[in-house]
């Protein structure tokens, strides 16, 4: 039976011996680079854990002991220590459920705050995910701001006032207004007091997809269409 010495995440105990008694292949990176889900049981306090784990280096010995994504149980009947194997990524826990993934064509930073979010939501960490929501909406509305005079410093410095002016102006989707009763015209609604429940996370994370897929998912696939269009004529 293979053994990985790492820290216990049930009992906290540093460096424990775990007895692995499964692996699946997860993913892949560079074609053979694998990450795999791996189950051990702690020496220590006797309880079981995930793991994921990568593969530390492209040895084309030691190909027998991984395999394709949803390759199983290799690893478990490795007779000696992982630690020599494989590197210790992380434990798998509540945020590893289904999440929802964020619209296409997102610029790099908004994308990684809405991912940020919607793992806080899947964690049911439903303040962490209203705020990681509204700082994406924050940072996706002051760029439709004009870089001088109106709308006032106050509305400019708050959420709720700057969505509701980009709607007034007519620089949002007048059809998503309906879903920004999500956001309170101070730009707060229990976000700073920690009174954030599931429908409140769930409401903003609706108003935020939906108007991401608005400022940038359907204009890029627009002009994506029209570059193939474009290209055809071309050849």
């Amino acid at each position: 039976m293979a053994e990985f010495v790492v820290d216990c995440p049930r009992c906290g105990a540093i460096r424990s011996t775990h007895d692995v008694y499964s692996s699946v292949v997860v993913g892949m990176e560079y074609g053979w680079k694998q990450y795999l889900e791996v189950s051990g049981i702690c020496r220590a306090c006797g309880k079981m854990s995930i793991k994921i784990v990568s593969r530390l280096n492209v040895d084309k010995q030691l190909n027998g002991w991984f395999g394709a994504v949803g390759t199983m149980n290799t690893l478990s009947s490795y007779n000696g220590s992982l630690n020599d194997l494989v590197e210790f990524r992380r434990n798998v826990t509540l945020r590893d459920r289904n999440q929802a993934a964020p619209p296409d064509h997102v610029p790099k930073e908004i994308e990684t705050v809405i991912r940020e979010a919607n793992a806080c939501l899947a964690s049911e960490c439903w303040n962490a995910a209203a705020a990681m929501y509204r700082l994406a909406l924050d940072m996706a509305t002051k760029s439709l701001l004009p870089s001088e005079g109106e709308p006032s410093a106050k509305v400019r410095r708050s959420l709720g006032l700057r969505i509701q002016w980009l709607f007034d102006e007519q620089k949002l989707p007048l059809d998503l207004k309906g879903l920004a009763d999500c956001l309170q015209q101070d730009g707060n609604d229990g976000a700073h007091d920690g009174t954030i429940v599931k429908e409140d996370a769930d409401d903003l994370h609706d108003f935020c997809f939906e108007l991401m897929r608005r400022l940038y998912t359907e204009p890029r696939r627009v002009e994506l269409a029209e570059a193939r269009r474009a290209a055809r004529r071309q050849g």
